[in-house]
């Protein structure tokens, strides 16, 4: 009998470390705290936090490559079991949020959080948009090994570009489904409130470029391969002069990348000739690509624009100038760019973006 029982507890043993194996090259979910998610096969998830779930589940629902998104309550206090109504009373550590289901294939996390970060505000705490209280407090929860290296890869990137950094990024600890009428809410109430505008929306719904194919190198990397000019403009939001650069009056057909990364960010069909004596673009291949940054230096209110991917400081952007064809100037650096000619776009591994050069 003891023999048997040690067979069987060994067969147990075996099995259970074969399947944890397995688990953890599968990227499998750690936590047990989302007791309503099955894992699908080539699906993986991540849950979001902020502001109101109405906005960031419409927000992914846009998103191409992402097949369900679930408004919910994560990371409170395990004693309690969430209703909208305990949660908006306080004191329950609960945040609303989406758990978001996603192809990678499709799409990367990567952009899923660029997306994210598009529409919050990392530097608040408790709040977004017009909604306040602690179920508010934005936050990124990672459910397995895998993505918690690229959530916090992100969130690295992000905190360079912010003074203060509020964005909660742990573990997921256990999520709730929120109550019925909240799921799919804005489709439902198409006129419902929503602190994410239509026009961020529609912005992430039309992801060109994928930002996990371009890695921002160590800074040290940088330093190598940049001139003193070219550094101090990406590095140090420097500005190079004007009517002295390499782009300004250039013609030839082909797009512009990010000189620190290589993401794709204007083409030469968009160039127009400004007056500033910078490369003027109207618009950039993907504006999800692009990082809009309030610039309150020299006793001025501008707009930064910056690489997402790179964090380099590209220039700013100007709404109503005469000379665009469209009104908007991106006033760019041309330090900050590198430009690939339209007949190298397939060698250099941009021939999927010849559809934006005429």
């Amino acid at each position: 009998m003891i023999v048997i029982f040690c067979v069987v507890l060994i067969g147990i043993i075996f099995y259970n470390v074969k399947k944890s194996t397995l688990n953890a090259k599968e990227g499998a979910v750690m936590s047990l705290g989302d007791k309503t998610y099955i894992k699908k096969n080539d699906v993986d998830v991540i849950y979001l936090a902020g502001g109101c779930f109405w906005g960031i589940e419409k927000l992914m629902q846009a998103i191409p490559g992402v097949v369900d998104a679930t408004s919910g309550y994560a990371n409170g206090d395990s004693k309690i079991i969430p209703t909208y109504e305990k949660i908006c009373a306080g004191g329950t550590g609960y945040k609303e949020a989406v758990r978001v289901e996603y192809r990678k294939k499709d799409v990367s996390l990567e952009s899923i959080l660029s997306a994210y970060f598009s529409v919050i505000d990392p530097t608040v705490k408790n709040r977004q948009g017009n909604d306040r209280g602690s179920q508010y407090q934005s936050g990124i929860y990672y459910a397995d090994d895998t993505s918690e290296k690229i959530v916090k890869q992100v969130a690295e990137r992000e905190k360079m570009r912010y003074k203060n950094f509020s964005v909660e990024i742990e573990p997921l600890t256990n999520f709730y489904d929120a109550e019925e009428y909240h799921q799919n809410y804005l489709k439902k109430n198409p006129t419902g409130y929503c602190h994410i505008s239509n026009e961020k929306i529609e912005r992430a719904s039309k992801i060109t470029v994928e930002s996990s194919d371009y890695k921002r190198p160590s800074m040290e990397e940088i330093s190598k391969k940049l001139t003193e000019v070219q550094f101090n403009v990406t590095q140090k939001s420097a500005t190079e002069p004007p009517f002295k650069n390499e782009f300004w009056e250039h013609k030839e057909r082909g797009i512009y990348v990010d000189i620190v990364t290589g993401e794709p960010l204007f083409s030469s069909t968009d160039k127009y000739d400004g007056s500033c004596g910078w490369p003027s673009f109207t618009k950039p291949i993907d504006e999800n690509s692009i990082i809009n940054i309030k610039d309150y230096n020299l006793g001025m209110v501008r707009t930064e624009v910056k690489s997402r991917v790179g964090d380099s400081h590209l220039g700013h952007v100007f709404q109503g100038d005469p000379e665009s064809p469209n009104g908007t100037r991106f006033c760019i650096n041309s330090a900050s760019l590198r430009f690939i000619p339209y007949d190298e776009m397939d060698k250099e591994g941009y021939g999927n973006l010849k559809e934006f050069v005429k």
